[in-house]
């Protein structure tokens, strides 16, 4: 099905009821040609209420969303593709809060909406990045001064000011995608492993001088830059990138989430990495990419507001 629209608006009238939705989701799902979810089976017959397998082994009945991110939901397609939309080309991301205003849904749903989402925009990729790559971390978590006495003197009792935040490495290719990797420990022992794990050995790797990357050298071409000295920049050396992107992504958190759990810190890296790494798309080409991803990840409620980390990055 043809799709032409380069805003909200015009998706809008693209997607003027619940049929055509249908329709342009079973195109982007299968390309096609269906097949089960449950056996792949590509024999596939239509019924009144949806499609039955037609391998007798399965026979299997299911609908168009079974095994997406849309299963079991009451929300028409129609506001999933819009908030699908708001949340692919808006640079800072979306609130639950104003996404519920917009599309007349309720502040629960419209997180539980996004989170979904959020879990859906994953980079699963895991060739190793080549050329020039900017590693820096960073770290996340409100300021120290801004949280009650109680509160600081728990969190500082046994650790220092940093492992009071949420450590995040970030690789990013100069010219390609940028991997973000969740460490559960800020030290040398930690960063090497990963680093190795998504870099090839040899390749031009750019730092700040943090004392924990100088082994580096061992097995890459390693250049840091010195802040501490206040040099950003040395010949082609510079990790002004990855830093960009921190820039980008602590103004979207802090200034339109305001707060991040370390619970959920992952699900907002999916979405910060997927909008850079399809920084040069059309929003229309965004929204497309993010559509046929819609099958890839799944996530209840219940396992959102559980005790366990919901599935993220690294």
């Amino acid at each position: 099905m043809e799709s032409n629209f380069k805003s909200l608006i015009q998706l809008l009238d693209f997607f003027k009821d619940e049929e055509t939705c249908k329709a342009y989701y079973e195109q982007a799902r299968w390309g096609g040609t269906m097949a089960c979810p449950h056996c792949a089976s590509a024999k596939i017959y239509r019924t009144n209420r949806g499609y039955k397998c037609g391998e007798k082994q399965c026979a299997k009945k299911f609908s168009l969303t079974v095994g997406t991110i849309f299963e079991n939901t009451k929300i028409p397609l129609r506001t999933w593709f819009a908030a699908m939309y708001l949340a692919t080309t808006s640079k800072k991301g979306i609130s639950s809060l104003q996404l519920a205003e917009q599309l007349q849904i309720t502040q629960k749903s419209a997180w539980f909406v996004l989170s979904r989402i959020r879990t859906m925009l994953a980079d699963n990729s895991t060739e190793p990045f080549t050329g020039t790559v900017e590693v820096d971390e960073s770290y996340f978590g409100g300021k120290e001064k801004n949280k009650s006495k109680k509160v600081r003197a728990e969190r500082k009792k046994n650790l220092s000011p940093v492992d009071t935040k949420i450590p995040i490495v970030g690789l990013l290719e100069r010219g390609g995608k940028i991997r973000l990797v969740r460490m559960v420990k800020p030290d040398q022992a930690t960063l090497i492993p990963m680093v190795k794990a998504n870099v090839t050995l040899g390749a031009t790797v750019v730092t700040d001088g943090w004392h924990a990357y100088k082994v580096l050298k061992n097995d890459y071409n390693h250049q840091f830059v010195n802040h501490a000295q206040d040099e950003w920049v040395k010949g082609d050396y510079h990790t002004n990138g990855i830093e960009g992107f921190w820039s980008i992504m602590k103004r979207g958190i802090y200034g339109i989430y305001h707060s991040v759990s370390s619970k959920h810190i992952g699900l907002y890296c999916n979405e910060f990495g997927y909008r850079h790494n399809n920084r040069t798309e059309a929003g229309k080409a965004r929204f497309e990419i993010a559509v046929k991803k819609a099958s890839e990840a799944r996530i209840t409620y219940k396992v959102l507001i559980g005790k366990m980390n919901c599935p993220e990055i690294g």
